[in-house]
């Protein structure tokens, strides 16, 4: 079947959601397989991204693939939005998700690049760069969001609420979210004025305050309004 013609196929669990599971805010309902005219072992890709509303740090995206045959295994496992899982939570799930996927790769874009570009346009790019490192590439990706990533070389499925909607976006979304939260605890070590651990790079009334008295670090996102203050950054030569 040509990859073109997938997303005909795209089906709704009907059996592994219980009548408990909350809706989808949009109405959606939860997707998480191709049809039966679709090859078992058909690679499906999931990407999403994280970080998109904090102010510092890079944008953070992962994709991951997988058989279409390994989808029941991830709802088996409670795979959900990294958002609805607690840090212990998904540190555990990592460790499934990389037995169970064929490869995962990450792509950010680097504060520098959101400012210049804009957050969106980050984002995806950020997505592009993800899927495009995976090995073997798959025949379909499922995006998160509402936007297509631009000049990907196979069949793509934009979906809104995806990482509510989809056990293989909601894995990626577990993947970028542990891989990003690293990062910025050992960004925490280097900068540790902005109270990095605990609010992970996002607006908190100590974060805040804290750009006000020492201004934003070469990581800060300056193109948010948060992080246009008077006060400078101290130069790296004092």
């Amino acid at each position: 079947m040509a990859a073109t013609h997938y997303y005909l196929y795209i089906v709704t669990m009907t059996v592994m959601h219980s009548s408990a599971t909350p809706p989808d805010r949009k109405g959606d309902p939860p997707v998480w397989e191709l049809g039966p005219s679709v090859d078992p072992q058909t690679l499906l890709a999931g990407v999403d991204e994280v970080g998109r509303g904090a102010l510092f740090g890079p944008v953070v995206a992962a994709a991951v693939v997988m058989p279409q045959s390994a989808l029941p295994q991830l709802v088996e496992l409670e795979v959900k939005d990294s958002k609805q899982l607690t840090p212990l939570r998904r540190r555990k799930l990592v460790g499934y998700l990389q037995e169970l996927a064929f490869d995962w790769r990450i792509g950010y874009a680097t504060a520098a690049e959101i400012d210049r570009i804009n957050i969106l346009q980050a984002s995806l790019r950020a997505m592009r760069r993800a899927v495009l490192k995976l090995a073997p590439r798959p025949a379909l990706c499922l995006v998160d969001g509402r936007f297509a990533l631009p000049e990907l070389p196979m069949e793509q499925v934009p979906m809104v609420g995806g990482d509510r909607r989809s056990p293989a976006i909601a894995a990626a979304s577990i993947l970028a979210k542990v891989w990003r939260d690293d990062l910025i605890a050992r960004f925490a070590q280097r900068y540790p004025e902005y109270y990095l651990a605990s609010n992970k790079g996002y607006g908190t009334p100590a974060h805040g305050q804290a750009l006000q008295r020492y201004g934003p670090s070469p990581q800060h996102r300056l193109s948010f309004r948060p992080c246009r203050v008077v006060s400078p950054h101290p130069s790296s030569e004092d």
